[in-house]
């Protein structure tokens, strides 16, 4: 079952798309390869070597996404049912891997809210001011209000959660959906 940007078990559905369409790609590049030994004229060996090199592409643009979202797992389901109490208040986004010139950010959740979009991180080793710096650049280059705080630690994301408040009108002007749709964008 295919899950879309921003549900949860997005990140393990995509991995999984990826792994069998790459190596799809993978063994049609090596039949081709193994085609190649085995015709004897050398034009036929010389399509087969170009469709060899043009199959390298789509599987390069399969394979990079999969390599350097290796280790981001979906987070377990305790996490996903701590954060479904929070579905009324706010938009909820899981399983996110947003990217910047900078950074890679893993992002279990995301809420957006009317008073902010709040964020939580599992990276380790990233800086969380400068991340979050660029995530608001990013924000103001599409036009939206710089509104982005990242959290490292899960206590302090859902005590935030916790403190907002249900939006009167959640779809009111549009501004939920369209930062909802930046932050898919910025996903990879």
């Amino acid at each position: 079952m295919r899950k879309e940007k921003g549900e949860y078990g997005y990140r393990d559905s995509s991995r999984r798309m990826r792994i069998g369409i790459t190596s799809i790609l993978v063994a049609a590049i090596l039949a081709q390869v193994g085609a190649r030994f085995l015709v004897r004229e050398q034009a036929a060996k010389n399509i087969l070597t170009v469709m060899a090199i043009l199959t390298v592409l789509p599987m390069a643009n399969m394979a990079s996404p999969l390599l350097a979202s290796w280790r981001y797992r979906t987070p377990p389901e305790a996490f996903h049912q701590k954060m479904m109490a929070y579905e009324g208040k706010c938009v909820l986004l899981y399983d996110l891997i947003l990217t910047t010139k900078e950074f890679v950010l893993p992002m279990d959740a995301i809420a957006v809210h009317p008073g902010g979009v709040y964020a939580y991180c599992t990276a380790g080793r990233v800086d969380l001011a400068k991340a979050e710096k660029s995530l608001n650049d990013l924000f103001s280059a599409s036009h939206l209000e710089p509104c982005v705080k990242v959290f490292g630690e899960e206590r302090s994301f859902l005590k935030r959660l916790d403190s907002l408040k249900a939006a009167e009108k959640p779809e009111g002007d549009g501004v939920l959906a369209y930062e909802t749709g930046v932050l898919k964008s910025m996903s990879m």
